[in-house]
């Protein structure tokens, strides 16, 4: 078991920041670009990001502690609590847990949330590919935060760990989803809480490379990836021809800081605006590290998904693997191919999507009754795509490690 003592006495940033130089940089630079003048962060502020490579959701790691160790309370508590609230008489460590999350901060706006979630279903199928092939792809395309997902086990297993993130999203996004009993809410906890379990285990495992990794699940990785399902969104759901209005984009940008915050993501790294969340994820990715080998193994996981699509024709899981390599040419400015092992093809979906993008979104979206035909075309599209990957049923979220 490693010794936690030891850990908090090592250098304050791992050796894996600023890993990936020059490419890293042309990585940042349109990121920068979009994110206007004084986007660069600078002393004690960079210092301060850099440092959240060491820090871990501590609100998680008390609770994990309390079940792993003190054996103060059990899972099926945690999921009791979870699913109808917390009792009475509760073991101290739930209650402080749920006391935590159900003090919701004064920013949060219902109004917001709604409108938010709405919003963001609305772009329909292509939001999905753009979470697939631009959010997860782009992540995979810095190796030194892909280790957790390698060691649980979940590294073959793509299109139901895609799907899980699916269900998750779908969940957030629903109608009164991010309540304290919509399954927004429910699962963004239970999936914080799973990651606890999985720094807990990783940071006890005398084979983890702190110098380099630093905290397996770590602020700065957090930010990044909250960044992803909402600032990159947004930019490469536009890059598709989709009109998002100004208010709409505001709604998605607090949505998703909510799930953030919910997720124990620092509030200083939220994504509290187009302007924040671009500043602060340019700022991550310029200290990306270099392309591992997991990279690739992911990003050709993720290509190939659907050729394990249940009851599927080889032509169409050819088409599949066309559309998706074509996808993600476009949404990774083509070069980001090769930091994942995989080819690149002329932008000939994208090309589709951005003309009947623009004819929906930009003409039809804009009349009267517009917002409304959206809105059902989109989960019309929702419904096909499960039915394609997974005969119409959504696989189960992966459980909360049993004590």
């Amino acid at each position: 078991m490693a010794d936690l003592a030891e850990v908090v006495s090592r250098p304050a940033v791992p050796t894996r920041y600023g890993g990936g130089g020059e490419w890293a940089r042309r990585f940042a630079a349109p990121l920068f670009r979009v994110a206007g003048p004084g986007s660069r962060m600078t002393g004690q502020e960079l210092e301060d990001l850099k440092a959240g490579l060491m820090r871990r959701d501590e609100v998680a790691d008390t609770f994990v502690r309390a079940v792993r160790e003190d054996h103060a309370v059990t899972m099926p508590a945690f999921r009791e609590a979870l699913a109808s609230g917390v009792p009475a008489d509760a073991p101290a460590p739930l209650r402080a847990l749920f006391a935590e999350l159900e003090d919701r901060p004064a920013w949060v706006d219902d109004a917001l949330l709604e409108r938010g979630a709405a919003a963001a279903r609305r772009i329909g199928k292509d939001g999905f590919d753009i979470l697939a092939y631009g959010s997860l792809l782009g992540g995979y395309r810095s190796g030194a935060a892909l280790q957790p997902l390698v060691r649980t086990g979940r590294f073959d297993d793509t299109l139901n760990r895609v799907g899980e993130t699916g269900q998750w999203w779908l969940a957030c996004t629903a109608p009164e989803g991010l309540r304290r009993d919509g399954e927004g809410w429910k699962l963004s906890v239970h999936v914080r809480v799973m990651h606890g379990f999985v720094n807990y285990q990783l940071e006890r495992d005398p084979s983890w490379d702190w110098e380099f990794r630093g905290v397996p699940i770590n602020q700065y990785d957090r930010a990044g990836t909250i960044g992803s399902f909402s600032t990159s969104y947004l930019l490469q759901a536009r890059a598709l021809g989709i009109r998002i209005p100004a208010d709409d984009a505001r709604a998605i940008m607090h949505l998703w800081s909510y799930v953030g915050w919910l997720m124990g993501v620092d509030e200083r790294w939220l994504p509290r605006t187009e302007r924040i969340g671009r500043r602060v994820l340019a700022n991550v990715v310029a200290g990306f590290s270099l392309p591992e080998e997991s990279s690739k193994q992911l990003g050709a996981g993720l290509i190939t998904m659907l050729d394990t699509a249940p009851g599927l024709p080889r032509w169409r899981r050819f088409y599949e693997r066309e559309r998706a390599l074509s996808m993600a040419t476009l949404l990774n400015l083509g070069s980001g191919m090769h930091d994942v092992g995989q080819p690149m093809r002329p932008p000939w979906y994208p090309a589709y999507r951005i003309a009947a993008n623009t004819l929906w979104t930009q003409l039809i979206g804009r009349l009267p009754g517009g917002t409304t035909l959206l809105d059902r075309r989109a989960e019309r599209a929702l419904v096909r795509m499960e039915r394609l990957q997974y005969a119409g049923k959504r696989p189960p979220i992966a459980p909360v490690p049993a004590a």
